[in-house]
């Protein structure tokens, strides 16, 4: 598995170690996870506009 550095206010990261504290994950799971969700989120949003841009696409050719 890869690391990276990620820089973030110090505020941030005491909120991101509360929050993992409480969700009994360590910091990494946590921003894992976030990670994926937002991707899933971004996925979905793409084939949501993917789906209006068809069916704005087949009323101007219809």
């Amino acid at each position: 598995m890869a690391k990276i550095l990620v820089t973030m206010p110090d505020e941030f990261l005491n909120k991101v170690d509360g929050l993992a504290d409480k969700e009994s994950c360590s910091r990494s799971e946590l921003i894992r996870e976030a990670l994926r969700n937002y991707m899933r989120r971004i996925s979905k949003q793409q084939l949501q506009n993917a789906s209006k841009n068809a069916e704005i696409l087949d009323e101007i050719l219809s």
